[in-house]
């Protein structure tokens, strides 16, 4: 096996690649790994982050390696809309990320309305829109264009609290915590991985998803950012790792499930956690 072999395995060169959630703290580090190993992306965002990463990746990248739709994903048609407008503007859609998400009080994120005990009916519909339904009408319109093409890698960004629960004790003194609203959305997620891959497999489409461990947001400015490091020191005690994630920790296994080097791999979730589930 030859250098050049390895380097084609792994090129998303002529490939086109759609980010949903693309200026959020995960969703900015996807785009440019796609973009650097060598897709052209498409950012689908909403306000002025997203309009400052497309104009901050042109800068870097060129023109003809980014392009942009700003949507209010609660917008159904006109999601549906910028969605349609990307296929029809383009000749293949290789690659689709979905990782949009609510992190607000509107899901129960990071607010004691969101605790089992009070979570509201509007609370869990939120959750279920944002972590579920966006996914599934991405998939449904850029599905299409995937069938046609006889073609395609769908990669969801799940949760590990898809798969284990929140340790009550990391969050008692505290009103930053994960609802059950959101494990439950992410969760259903990864059914929905498997039900898409094993439906789409025919036309050779392939949906695989990424379970993210503890990547807590040190923006400093965002709305799930945490509020202390001495949080942030219980959350790296959870991992075997005994650290946190770094958006970039996450580009791997984006760029294996995006390329030809999984070609053989639907229906799977890649876990990337620092050990954190495994105990």
């Amino acid at each position: 096996m030859t250098d050049n072999h390895l380097q084609s395995l792994f090129s998303l060169e002529n490939k086109t690649a759609i980010v949903t959630g693309a200026g959020g703290y995960l969703g900015k580090v996807f785009s440019e790994c796609l973009i650097a190993a060598g897709a052209k992306v498409i950012l689908f965002g909403r306000g002025n982050k997203i309009k400052e990463l497309s104009h901050a990746l042109n800068m870097k990248y060129g023109d003809e390696s980014v392009d942009c739709e700003l949507v209010n994903f609660y917008d159904e048609g006109e999601y549906r809309r910028c969605l349609n407008n990307t296929v029809d503007n383009n000749e293949n859609i290789d690659i689709l990320v979905n990782n949009a998400y609510e992190f607000s009080k509107a899901t129960g994120f990071n607010d004691p309305s969101g605790k089992i005990e009070t979570i509201s009916r509007q609370q869990w519909m939120r959750s279920f829109e944002s972590g579920v339904y966006w996914h599934s009408l991405a998939t449904q319109v850029v599905g299409e264009m995937m069938k046609k093409q006889r073609s395609g890698s769908i990669i969801n960004i799940s949760s590990m609290y898809a798969v284990v629960s929140p340790d009550p004790g990391l969050y008692k003194g505290y009103d930053v915590f994960n609802p059950p609203s959101y494990g439950a959305a992410k969760a259903a997620l990864l059914a929905f991985t498997r039900y898409t891959a094993s439906f789409y497999g025919e036309y050779n489409i392939r949906c695989n998803a990424i379970v993210a461990g503890s990547f807590p947001n040190i923006d400093g400015n965002s709305y799930n950012a945490p509020q202390n490091d001495d949080f942030i020191e219980l959350l790296k005690g959870k991992t075997v790792l005994k650290r946190c994630g770094k958006p970039e920790d996450l580009s791997g296994a984006l760029i294996y499930l995006a390329s030809d080097a999984s070609g053989y791999v639907t229906g799977q979730s890649v876990t990337v956690d620092g050990g954190w589930t495994i105990t």
